[in-house]
């Protein structure tokens, strides 16, 4: 539900940008919850991708959930300047910006919004009228909260979170069905990048092992997955049910938020699930948690290949520059399997 309008909430109209990737805008629900709880603004909007928009309505502290398409109609130099004069028109008083592209700083800039706050490593620093530190040591969710320093700070526990409505909550039970009685294990085998997914080998084996001790298995991904899920579902056997790319995002959200536990890559189904309190396996292959983007939560294992190599970039890549691709191949399913039963014992031991 959104937070009713008050005599209390007399704050600025704020504006909080983050137009990266799904994960990123998860990872941002911790400074929209600390925003609200200091400022009090009159109004809380986001901005935010299209395929991102779904994550954040409904949510409790935002009132506008606002779109940037950046990759498709508002793409370019009129792209951007569409975008500032829609934000103009919004008379914001206050941005505070986690994302740290040039083009983001811009769009504020141009939108006239006249409180920017940003990150001194923001490519477009020089943009913003107050700057604060971005420790990289720290996970993206800590130094996301740092923002909170131009504004007066904050010292309540960081709270992941991501809304499930009742119509997704209602669409993913009917897409589970019947017969759920056992524990569920969500699988998510896909990532943008090829060298940060573990191998379809690897995820059919952790399914059949999983099967075998009472855990059922839901494979679920993008469109793009589709052909990878499916070969991993006839490897793991019939006791797989595979629902890659037959669920939007807030539907994927609402059948993650029903399992016992996600094993994923380093992609945003792991932070939908630290979001939504489900513990998390993640296989972590080209890239590492020294970036600040692992899994946030107490209840959560992270399996990785001990490899000089490792991380071989940001973002991981299409290709393994060594061409051996070890970061993927090295992750044994029976150290995923371990990690996978702690956490379901740990579960439901609690």
């Amino acid at each position: 539900m959104r937070p009713s309008p008050s005599t209390e909430r007399r704050g600025p109209s704020l504006l909080v940008p983050q137009t990266s990737f799904l994960g990123d805008v998860v990872l941002t629900t911790p400074l929209l919850t600390a925003l609200r709880e200091r400022l009090a603004p009159r109004r809380l909007a986001v901005l935010v991708r299209p395929e991102a928009a779904g994550l954040l309505r409904g949510h409790p502290d935002v009132d506008d959930v606002l779109v940037d398409d950046k990759r498709g109609a508002d793409r370019g130099p009129a792209g951007l300047l569409r975008v500032a004069r829609r934000l103009r028109a919004e008379r914001f008083e206050v941005a505070v910006c986690p994302h740290r592209s040039l083009r983001t700083a811009l769009v504020l800039a141009l939108a006239g919004v006249p409180r920017r706050i940003g990150f001194d490593a923001s490519r477009g620093w020089f943009l913003f009228h107050e700057r604060v530190h971005r420790d990289r040591g720290r996970h993206d969710v800590e130094r996301n909260l740092a923002l909170m320093e131009a504004v007066g700070g904050w010292s309540g526990p960081p709270r992941l979170h991501v809304p499930v409505a009742a119509a997704a909550a209602r669409q993913a039970a009917a897409l589970l069905g019947d017969g759920w009685d056992r524990p569920m294990a969500v699988l998510a085998p896909g990532s943008v990048w090829h060298t940060k997914r573990w191998t379809r080998a690897g995820f059919a084996a952790l399914a059949r092992a999983l099967g075998e001790r009472g855990v059922r298995c839901v494979l679920v991904g993008a469109a793009a997955d589709v052909e990878r899920a499916r070969a991993i579902a006839e490897a793991a056997g019939p006791d797989v049910l595979d629902l890659t790319g037959r669920t939007d995002l807030a539907t994927l959200t609402a059948v993650i938020d029903r399992g016992q536990v996600l094993v994923g890559n380093d992609s945003a189904p792991m932070h939908l699930a630290t979001a939504r309190a489900v513990p998390v396996v993640a296989v972590f292959c080209a890239t590492t948690t020294a970036f600040g983007y692992g899994p946030y939560g107490r209840e959560t294992r992270v399996v990785e290949a001990d490899l000089a190599c490792r991380p071989c970039g940001r973002h991981g890549g299409h290709r393994c520059p060594r061409g051996t691709e070890d970061c993927r191949h090295l992750v044994q399913p029976q150290q995923v399997l371990e990690a996978t039963l702690a956490l379901l014992g740990a579960r439901a031991g609690g």
